[in-house]
Formats: C-alpha cells, structure tokens, sequence
C-alpha cells in the first residue's frame, strides 16, 4: 500500500474544533440590502434545471432561481413555497395542493396549476432522476383552477413521503417555455433558466461563471437582499480556497475544499467551517458496478471487491472525524428508517477476496492480474478521487487491475448514467430523508438511459423491485419501516452497488453571511433571507 499514514488528512482534529460550535452570534443586526455573493461552483454538471436533473450541483444554481411546492423550515418540517396548504385523501390516492396566489414567473407570465401539472407529468414522472421512481404510480393532475393541483395516483402515495420528497423533487418549471417545443432535454431554458424564486438568471459562461440577480418582483415582501450572486467555476480546489482567503470567493459548499484547506480556513476568524445545514444531505460514498462486464455479473466478484479494501484504514488516515463505516444504501442518520438488522457486510479480508477471485475462475496470469476495469470517479470532491486511488491499490493487490479515467462533472454524468461507459463508478449517494426518495431509485429496475443516479447498472432483481414499489405506496409507518429493512438486506446481499463509507457534508463560508446554514439543505434552498454584513 502506497499511501502513508496520515497523507491526505491529518488535521480532522482542527476541523472538528472550528465546527463544534460552528455559528457565532451577532446580535440582532438589521439586515443590509445590496451586494454580490460569491459561489465556489467546482464541478459544471450542464444543467441547470432542478426540475430535470436532482442534483445538489443542480440546486446551488437553480435553487435560487426556481422554486418548489415545499421546503423545509429550520427545524426539518415540510413548509409551503410554491403550494401554501396540501390535503391527502384517506386512501392515499388523491393528494390536493392549494397554490400561492400572485406568484408570476421572472418573464412576467402568472405561475398557475397548470404549470405544476406539466412539470409533474411531463418532467418529474418522465425524466428527474428520482422522480421517475417516485412518481411512478401517478397517473394524472387535474386542475380545477389556477390555484390547485389535485394530484392522483394509481396506488397510495403517502402524505409524509411525498412532502419530504419535494424540496428536492418539487421544482416547477414555466410550461409556456417547454410545452410544444421540442425535446424538453434540449430545451435551451435548461441553462438559462426562469423561474417564480428570489434570484433571475443572467447568465452563463461555459468554464468560467453563472450570474443572477435580484428578483425585484419577488412574492416575498422585502427579499431578497442581495444584489447579486455570482457562481464561479473554480475545478482546482486549491485554488478556491486561495480566492476564498483573498476575498474572491464567500462561499463553498459541499465539501468542495481539500481537507486540509477546510481545517486551515475553520481557525481563521475571517471563515465558518461547519456541517450545520447540511443535515438534510447527509452522504455515502459508493461502488458502482456495471452488470455488462460478465466478471461483475458474478456475485463472487462483487464481493470480493469489497473483502479487499480495508475501509477501516481509509477511513481513519484519509477522511477522520467526519466519516465512519457505512453498514448499506440507509445511513445510520436516517432515525426514522435504519434498520437494526442490515443484512451482510464484507469487513476487510484479503485471502477471502483472493479465494472469491478463484472460485469465480478468474485466477491469476501473468504478472499475477486476472482482470482489468475503468474505474470513473465522480469530481465532486477529494475524498472521491482520493478513494479511488485507494481502490486501484487494493485491487492490485488482489490481482485487479485498475485503471482511472478522470472527467469533468458533465463528462462523468454520460460515460456512466448514458454512454454506460464504465466497469466501476464510486462517487456518493445523497441520503434525502425518505429511502424512497433518493435512494431506491439507484435499485429498481426500468430508469430512463441517462437519468444521473439511477440503476444504470443493466442490473434487474423483480424481488427488490416489489419491495421498492410496496415500501414507496404503503401508508401505515411500521410496515413501510419493515419494507425498508427488506431492502436494505437484500441490497446488501446482491450488491449492485455498495455503501462502505457514511459522511457528512463541510460548508466553508465567509463570516461576513448572515442568516446562512439556518435550514437542513441549505445549500440548495432558495437565501431568499441571506445578506452580507460590511
């Protein structure tokens, strides 16, 4: 093993002392109109409509220019955005919002129901990675009015897992700018978007900024407060955080800095390093194996993989504090939904991986490798790309051989979600509340080609697909708990993709934002209330 103890991370300590008591108090300030907010954007993901794509890369953008029905207040409940009131049927099948009135969208046309009904059945039920899973059994949207939007479905959607789907999965989308024209994939709305939300697009530089400004029409009485946010694209993390200490940059969400940048920046008063408002994101690093190689078709395989990389290890020199060993596709964070049994877990073993290796007639040749992969590592951030060198070691060891193929963020999306261009993927899975959310979705057969973050694996199993889709339409708690439970030990057991790593999101930001980090996925809401102090 190349890599020395110590070598990426050696200072979670300092990061774990700036983030204990992560936000300071400034009194009741008044807050100051104007200025321009600075976003460290690191990886372009060619998209910016969260109504098409969910996706945080996606939200840091288009979460400030359009809105959805509901978000979450500062305490993780569902709040109305766009919808002010909802009601659920006692069958579960019919589920009525009652919109916002007086809403208009940034070209000046009114927001109406009918705007919600194309973006659910056209974008949401057809296209949004997600979406397609959790709207599988809608089957329609009837407008009574302009101001309400009856959702029906086939088979019961429950009340709660919808209105916790929705802050990520809710975006509305204008449908006089997509109905009749086209391909909605292609539509070029898509990166210059309009929307009802605090901020309108101004625009888009290819590699080098995204710029919005003040909505001055907004719903809101008195927001936002910015002039102004400018997003720019800084791929060298380094370098962001350079621009950071040089007043450039005010913010960069996502983990985006090095490790050791972040722990540097958290003891310098100028920054707030912290994980608060990232609770509604919480994280997996992930494994992705494509069923078209016929050696990862092999069950054996898979597992084996998995027995030949010391996770332990990894986590304690590389990641620290802020990481621990992930047990399947729920994280331990989800109270609601971790199960107490997960099912199979694959702890370090070398001579098991090498013996798993054999039994699947894959012995050693020349050289001693028995096979070759691509391995893609998502952009998003150095525990990604450093893990995947941690992979190609391992492997080697066990006779895998292991190349890396390096993208940027739109480049890794369609060599793996549509080129399907790959052998192994790892990148991370985003925990949103509800499995049915955002995690089933990687599992259950049928995903559009080229929705990010699906199966696109080539992988089917009618077992996990039934428990999916019974889990995702049943209303009672208990029962949708247990069915949850069924999948992650079956998921666990079959391993199409595997969940050795949980985390939590790092936000460095400038000391000089006010009313930041106040809602669990902050980073994606709309800073409607968000200002600059001098």
């Amino acid at each position: 093993m190349d890599m020395t103890r110590r070598a990426a991370l050696m200072t979670s300590a300092a990061i774990a002392s700036s983030v204990l008591f992560p936000m300071r108090s400034f009194g009741q300030e008044t807050p100051r109109k104007g200025g321009v907010f600075t976003v460290h954007y690191g990886a372009e993901q060619r998209q910016l409509n969260p109504s098409l794509q969910a996706s945080t890369g996606v939200y840091i953008i288009g979460g400030k220019i359009q809105e959805q029905l509901v978000d979450l207040d500062a305490k993780g409940q569902p709040v109305g955005v766009l919808a002010e009131s909802w009601e659920a049927a006692p069958d579960g099948k019919t589920i009525t919002f009652k919109l916002r009135p007086g809403v208009t969208w940034h070209d000046g046309k009114p927001f109406t129901s009918a705007d919600v009904q194309f973006t659910a059945m056209e974008m949401w039920k057809k296209i949004l990675n997600y979406g397609t899973t959790l709207q599988l059994f809608l089957t329609a949207v009837d407008t009574p009015d302009p101001l309400t939007a009856v959702f029906r479905y086939e088979r019961p959607m429950p009340l709660n897992l919808l209105l916790r789907a929705l802050p990520d999965l809710g975006y509305v989308s204008p449908r006089h700018l997509y109905e009749g024209k086209g391909d909605i994939r292609q539509n070029p709305v898509n990166l210059a978007p309009v929307g009802t939300g605090p901020f309108k697009f101004v625009q888009y530089e290819r590699g080098q900024h995204v710029i919005a400004e003040r909505n001055p029409n907004y719903w809101r009485a008195n927001a936002p407060y910015l002039d102004r946010i400018v997003w720019r694209v800084v791929t060298d993390r380094a370098a962001a955080a350079a621009q950071m200490e040089a007043g450039q940059i005010h913010y960069s969400p996502f983990s985006g800095l090095t490790i050791s940048d972040s722990a540097r920046l958290g003891k310098d008063p100028r920054f707030i390093v912290s994980t608060k408002g990232n609770e509604g994101n919480a994280r997996t690093n992930t494994i992705e194996f494509n069923f078209r190689r016929k050696e990862l078709a092999d069950i054996r395989v898979r597992r084996a993989i998995a027995h030949a990389l010391d996770i332990p290890f990894f986590i304690e020199n590389f990641l620290g504090d802020f990481a621990k060993r992930g047990t399947g596709p729920v994280p331990s964070v989800s109270t609601d939904f971790y199960p107490a049994d997960n099912g199979p877990q694959y702890p370090f073993d070398k001579k098991l991986a090498a013996k798993l290796l054999d039994e699947a007639g894959f012995k050693p040749g020349a050289g001693g490798t028995r096979f070759s992969l691509r391995l893609l590592p998502a952009p998003w951030g150095e525990d990604i790309s450093l893990f995947s060198t941690f992979i190609q070691q391992s492997l080697a060891d066990v006779g895998i051989k292991i190349e890396i193929v390096r993208t940027d963020g739109g480049g890794y999306l369609k060599q793996v979600y549509d080129d399907h261009a790959f052998d192994l993927a790892t990148g991370w899975h985003q925990y949103r509340n509800d499995p049915a959310v955002s995690t089933t979705v990687w599992y259950r057969s049928g995903q559009p080609k080229g929705a990010p973050w699906t199966n696109q694996w080539d992988w089917t199993d009618p077992t996990i697909d039934k428990i999916i889709d019974d889990a995702a339409t049943e209303v009672d708690v208990a029962k949708r708990k247990a069915l949850y439970g069924d999948f992650v030990r079956r998921a666990n057991t079959e391993l199409p993709i595997w969940t050795p790593i949980e985390q939590i999101f790092l936000t460095a930001i400038s000391a000089k934002a006010r009313n930041h980090s106040n809602t669990p996925r902050w980073g994606s809401s709309s800073w409607h209330d968000l200002w600059l102090a001098e």
